[in-house]
Parts: C-alpha cells; structure tokens; sequence
C-alpha cells in the first residue's frame, strides 16, 4: 500500500502515477551496469520521466544483444558489462546494431520464434538514446572516444499533409450523432451505451474541441475543474501545469455527466471518468471506445477506427478551417513547433483535385 504525502500543485493520482514510472526506471537501473550511475542522475533532470524510462529500456535492450549477438563482452549478465568493455565499443558497432540487427531480428520461446521489425522512426530512437549515453561517457571522461560523431544518419520521412488522419467536417458531426444516439451501435453495445452515455459525449467532445492528449484525459479529476472560473487543469508533457478555459457546451456535457451518471460512491472519488466498475477509465478503455465511435463515423469496421491522437489531429484541423490563427492552435495544442500546426492548415480534403481542377494549361476550345 503506498500512501502518497503531496506538497506538489499535482493532483495525487498524477503524483501515484509517476511514481508507478519511477518504480519501473529503478528495476532498469538496478539491472544495468554499476558504471552507468552517473548517467542515471544525469536523465533525471535532462528527460522527462516518460522520456527516461524509455531511454533506458532501449539501453538495457543494447545490453542484452551485447551478451547475446557479439563477442565485445564475456559477460553472461549485463550488469556485470565492464566499462572497459564499452570503452572498446566503436562506432561501426553501433552502426551494426541499429542498421542490420534492429531493423529485423528474432526472438525464441518455447516452440515459437517471433519476428520483430523497427521501422525508421523506431531506429531513430534507439539511436537518440544510445547517442545520449555515450555522448554522456565521453563527457564524464568513461570512454576515450567520442563514437557518437561516426553513427549513421537515419532519414525520417517528411511528414505529409495529405497522410494526416483526421475526421472531416461531416464526419466529425457523424460522430457526435453517434455519441448522442447511439446510432450504428450493435444491440449489445446499445446497453453499455445506455450507462455510459453522458460520460462518452463529455470524453468525445474534450478530446474533439481542445485536441488532448490521452494522457491529459485519463487524469482529469472532478477537482480539475473550476466551473466559477470556466476553466479546468491538466497537465502536459513533461508535467507542465496548463490551464484550459471552458465553453458552454462543454461546461454543461461535464456538468450533466456528473450529476446524472457519473456513480457517487467509488474508491476513486475524484477521478472523473469512470468504468463500468467504478474505477478511473483507463487509456486503454478510452482508446478502445474512442475507436468503437470513429469507426461507425467512418463507416468502416470496428478495428479501422481512429484513436485519441486522430481526434488531436480532427481538433487542430477542424480550428484552422474554422479561421483560428495556426499561432492560437499552437498554443491550445502544446505544439512545442508551429510547423507541426502548419500541417494541419495545409491539409484540406480534396486539396489536390481543386487545384488541378483549376489549372488546365490546354483547355479544349468549342
């Protein structure tokens, strides 16, 4: 049982959520070579938590192939890995790793043999955490050679505009029928729909109106939000306090959720959204029902719905066409680039058939 003493202006279930995380960052860093520790107290104040964890496990995966694929440790365990063993590392051994290992490689249990394949952006990442301890390395005077200088480039595609994901005008009204109605639904989902109605609507339309984040979501509280004010918190990446005003129709969907649906006597009292067992919704479950509402506004089948990040994607779009300045979106949708906003205002539907439609260099004469 973990009790949580808070001074911080976080609400406690993000305070027991961090610390879940740095649970999980600590059974990495004790399974890790001793010679790391300086750099493990370097990534606690250079990343974000989410971002830390991840570093590691990334590292911890380099480890193991170090045992398992190469012949630069005699090392059986990878906390007993020498730091002159990584002193010897080059950068071409890297390169070999994130190049031909990475991009597919095999693991056995039991009788079967799973294939996994990283894609670029995948690749990316491994490369972004490998560099950053061994950049670290040098810089603390552990390893001779700065090996970072000689890693391979790995080219990320662009992203386009016209391979956004988004719910269009029409479609986004669609949804909000849906949510409303339960229009589309099977008769069995009619009778969850019938319990969660009101909590559906409010979930569908922060996540459509202001663009959050999943995370920023799941951890809304009751307490989160100051109806004398009009406003709510949440908070952003790298625990980032961010106050959000609220709007008619989304102050009365929160409001109506909770006096006439929302269960009164639960452990989590003052988690916002709610399982059908009286628990804080978990992201999983907000990403599946998201997934079920898209999927009929789509008209496609249940597992080509889109997610929460889709709807992110249907916010910032849906501003921008409705003539909000890409600097004000930024700003609502924590962009930490304005060019990530300017995808969204260049992504129009049926762009490219208007322009052509309009630019006929050989027009027939009648």
């Amino acid at each position: 049982m973990i009790k949580i003493h808070n001074k911080s202006s976080k609400p406690d279930n993000i305070v027991s959520k961090e610390h879940q995380t740095i649970e999980k960052i600590i059974a990495i860093e004790n399974s890790l070579p001793k010679f790391m520790r300086d750099y493990f107290i370097y990534l606690k104040g250079a990343v974000a938590i989410n971002s830390r964890y991840a570093y590691l496990n990334d590292i911890k995966f380099y480890c193991e192939y170090l045992i398992e694929e190469s012949d630069i440790t005699a090392s059986t365990d990878i906390s007993y890995i020498s730091e002159n063993e990584f002193n010897k590392i080059k950068s071409r051994d890297v390169n070999i790793f994130l190049g031909d290992y990475c991009t597919r490689y095999y693991k056995n249990s039991g009788d079967s043999t799973t294939v996994y394949e990283n894609n670029n952006r995948a690749l990316s990442r491994k490369k972004s955490a490998l560099s950053s301890l061994f950049k670290f390395l040098y810089r603390n005077e552990q390893v001779d050679r700065n090996i970072v200088e000689g890693l391979n480039p790995i080219k990320l595609p662009k992203p386009q505009p016209d391979a956004i994901k988004r719910l269009y005008i029409e479609e986004l009204n669609k949804l909000l029928e849906v949510v409303k109605t339960g229009a589309g639904l099977t008769e069995g989902e009619k009778k969850y729909w019938d319990k969660t109605k009101l909590r559906d609507k409010a979930i569908i339309l922060l996540f459509t109106t202001y663009g959050l984040r999943l995370k920023e979501l799941q951890e809304l509280n009751i307490s989160s939000f100051n109806f004398t004010r009009k406003e709510f918190v949440i908070y952003r990446k790298r625990a980032k306090e961010s106050i959000m005003p609220l709007n008619q129709s989304i102050e009365a969907a929160v409001k109506d959720y909770i006096k006439n649906e929302r269960y009164k006597n639960t452990d989590d009292e003052d988690a916002l959204f709610l399982s059908m067992q009286q628990k804080r919704l978990s992201e999983r479950s907000i990403r599946k029902l998201v997934k079920k509402y898209t999927s009929i506004a789509l008209d496609k089948p249940r597992d080509s719905g889109y997610s929460p990040h889709k709807l992110r994607a249907t916010a910032a779009s849906t501003l921008i066409e409705f003539g909000f300045s890409i600097y004000d979106v930024q700003n609502l949708l924590d962009h930490d680039n304005v060019t990530t906003t300017q995808l969204y205002s260049a992504h129009k539907k049926n762009s490219k058939r208007d322009i052509i439609a309009n630019y006929e260099l050989d027009k027939n004469e009648e």
